[in-house]
This record gives structure tokens, sequence and C-alpha cells, in this order.
């Protein structure tokens, strides 16, 4: 703290993300005791609540990347929003028609909903406050683009909603997944097999473009992420 004066607080994370909401326990170090805090990245700054809604800045590529591949005029849906990285991200950088932005936890949609605010996005990036089955089932049928699933955890569960979410003609889906890979296994490759072969059965056709390691999680666990495309 003496030497990044901008830190105020500092606390240790006691235990890993687990539950609906995504969230860990936290213990207090040092500063103030406080787990709200501002982040910036890629000219966006975004409110958040560490004890109250998942956030990570190890996604911070992975936003932009994603952000870059959204093409003008494009509807997107966020089926896991959070506090609004990604989809902020994406009305920051790309120039969509619309960004559904989906959580189901109350404290991340409050602060989705002020991030939406905090970068201007009130005409692009549309907060929906539930569960993403029942909001793409409800509301968002045969409407997107493109679709981001940025929760490993439900993702595979999730997958005929991306599909339903799409236009009829069909359109992207961003997937990430945790997947565990021995020694002389490709966790992408893994991954690549366990998806196509559930899109199969559900879709016309589909490929995947583009997968990579997004990081490491743990002793040969992996956070993955595959850009797939579909023609329903």
């Amino acid at each position: 703290m003496n030497t990044h004066r901008e830190v105020k607080s500092v606390w240790r994370q006691v235990s890993s993300v687990s539950g609906d909401y995504r969230l860990r326990s936290l213990e207090f170090v040092l500063g103030e005791k406080t787990t709200k805090t501002h982040y910036k990245e890629h000219g966006c700054i975004y409110k958040t609540d560490l004890k109250k809604a998942y956030f990570s800045p190890r996604l911070s590529y992975e936003r932009l990347r994603i952000a870059k591949l959204v093409q003008m005029g494009e509807v997107v849906v966020n089926m896991f929003a959070g506090v609004g990285c990604y989809s902020m991200s994406i009305a920051k950088h790309s120039k969509p028609k619309k960004v559904y932005s989906i959580d189901v936890n109350p404290s991340a949609f409050q602060y989705l909903q002020e991030n939406i605010r905090l970068n201007r996005a009130e005409k692009t990036v549309i907060p929906l406050q539930g569960d993403a089955k029942a909001m793409t089932e409800n509301k968002l049928q045969n409407i997107a683009d493109r679709v981001i699933m940025p929760l490993p955890e439900l993702a595979y569960e999730y997958l005929d909603c991306a599909l339903l979410a799409l236009k009829p003609q069909g359109g992207w889906i961003h997937y990430y997944n945790f997947e565990y890979a021995n020694k002389n296994e490709n966790p992408v490759h893994k991954t690549e097999a366990k998806v196509l072969e559930k899109l199969r059965l559900l879709c016309t056709e589909c490929n995947v473009y583009f997968g990579r390691i997004v990081r490491p999680i743990g002793p040969r666990w992996y956070q993955v992420v595959l850009d797939i495309h579909v023609q329903n």
C-alpha cells in the first residue's frame, strides 16, 4: 500500500468460487474495511463489490478479444453478464445493435445497471434479471447473431438455450468451460469433442473455428474458450 498509493484495501481469498452466484470468501488484511471498488479496463470503468458479485481482472484479454469479433449491427445475448464486463467492452469497442445482458444475482444485476450508466451504454446494453434459460425462452428467442456464455460451470447445461437465442439462420456461440486434461491430453480438444457431440444432436451444422486455454485454474485444470459457428 505504501508503494501503490491507489490501493485502499487489501483482502485475502480464503475459499474457492462456489454457489449459484459464483462468490468467494474473503478475509480482511489491511486498509479500509470495504469490498466495494472501481476497476478500469480498456476504456471502461466498472463498480463492483467483491463479496457480492463475481469479478476477475484475469479475463481482461478475453473480454477485449470477444468485443473485437462483434460486427456492426449485431444483436448479442450475454447469458451470464455479471456486473457487465463483456457487455460494456462490446458496447465500447464495436458497434452492436443491442447487447442483452442477463444475470440472476441481484447484487451483480444492480452493479450491471450502474455500470451501464457509468459507461453511457443505455442505448445499447439491455439489462435483464433472472435465469438465462427462462429469459431466453420467454424474451430472447431467435434474435441473436452472437451468444456469449462466460459461466463455465453452467455453459454445457445451457447450450440448448444458446441455440434457441440465435437467429434461425444461425450465428456464433462463445463457449467457456472448465476442463481437466492429463499430461498427454489437450484440454481444448477435449472440450471441443464434448461440445460438438451435443450440438450436432441439436442443430444442422456447427464448427469450432477457434479455441484456446484462457488460463490454468488448478493442477491440470484449465478454463477453455471455443468460438463456435452454428448453421441451423
